[in-house]
């Protein structure tokens, strides 16, 4: 094990984005590391690192679900690493845990709020995507929010991301009559069929969604996964069928936007055809945690489930790795992996 060094680097929130962020909302500050932590808490060396699309709300000053980042304080989010240092008998050094102390190299914190994981069932930073929170959105939405049953047709936006991907794979593994993925390039769309098992997907980019989706879906659909919003949620609300349902748990089309962006044109459909519109946080379904991690396991050693990450080296690196995120650069569940 690596020497514990006198300071670590994190990134702190300097200035409220407006619109997309930029490089200048954001400074990498050198902190002192305390190698003795208190009674009750542990230090971890991070080892990996999540960047997701709702950090982005925290970053402005407004009430939500979660509290904002504060500015000049170091940004949070899922984060996996080594224990280095313990004052709690529940930690060993070198036990891994995950932790929500991201953003940073090293992290102190109190026990109570770490979870052993373990890297012998699969790699460290699968619990930050299709064992973690992003697998447990996706599960708890399809089937639990979504009320999937099998033959029930799926459309899924934002289809090659980390939550997308693994909910049309639900989708299909659970008896799906068909998925139905949009993605931003043509390379993911090949993705989504070729690798994921959907059984359509198209480019959002070439055309209308309102087009592009009834052409995938000539009968419809019973069950529509949003991440993406605008666009993508009014050609879906067209494309439903009679007592179809929607889990509305992303709209990173208008996360950048200064002004409101205006809601679906057609919700008068929602109560002629009696749909069910409705949203998902993650920390709701805490209760379905031992039954998710036991089929996605399963189905991971049965090769049935297959995943991607798409990688950045470096915890200077990490709000590359977030903008690139919200750009739609990465296949699958974004990481940053701390070196050295």
């Amino acid at each position: 094990m690596s020497e514990i060094p006198a300071v670590s680097r994190e990134w702190h929130l300097v200035r409220r984005p407006q619109g997309w962020p930029v490089a200048e909302d954001f400074a990498l500050r050198e902190v002192p590391v305390n190698a003795e932590p208190a009674v009750g808490r542990i230090l971890v060396r991070n080892l990996h690192m999540s960047v997701d699309p709702y950090m982005r709300g925290r970053m402005n000053d407004v009430k939500s679900y979660i509290p904002p980042f504060q500015l000049d304080e170091p940004m949070q989010g899922g984060a996996v690493g080594e224990v280095v240092a313990s004052a709690d008998e529940r930690f060993a050094i070198g036990d891994h845990v995950l932790h929500h102390l991201g953003w940073r190299e090293y992290a102190d914190m109190d026990a109570a709020h770490a979870t052993k994981v373990d890297a012998a069932l699969a790699p460290l930073s699968a619990y930050l995507g299709v064992l973690g929170m992003p697998g447990l959105t996706a599960y708890a939405g399809l089937f639990e929010v979504a009320s999937f049953k099998e033959g029930d047709s799926v459309f899924v936006s934002g289809a090659a991301g980390a939550v997308g991907s693994l909910v049309g794979q639900f989708a299909k593994i659970k008896g799906a009559s068909r998925v139905i993925g949009s993605a931003g390039s043509e390379e993911k769309v090949t993705l989504l069929t070729e690798k994921y098992g959907f059984d359509a997907a198209f480019n959002y980019k070439n055309g209308p969604v309102a087009k592009q989706l009834p052409e995938a879906a000539p009968e419809g659909i019973d069950v529509y996964f949003d991440n993406v919003g605008g666009d993508h949620l009014e050609a879906a609300i067209s494309s439903l069928k009679v007592n179809g349902r929607a889990t509305l748990c992303g709209a990173i089309a208008g996360y950048n936007d200064t002004e409101a962006a205006p809601g679906p044109r057609n919700l008068m459909q929602v109560i002629g055809k009696r749909l069910r519109l409705q949203g998902i946080l993650v920390n709701d379904h805490a209760g379905l945690q031992q039954q998710f991690v036991q089929d996605v396991a399963g189905w991971l050693r049965s090769g049935e489930l297959r995943y991607d990450e798409t990688v950045v080296e470096g915890v200077e690196n990490a709000t590359d790795a977030f903008l690139g995120m919200l750009r739609g650069e990465n296949t699958g569940k974004m990481i940053v992996s701390f070196t050295g």
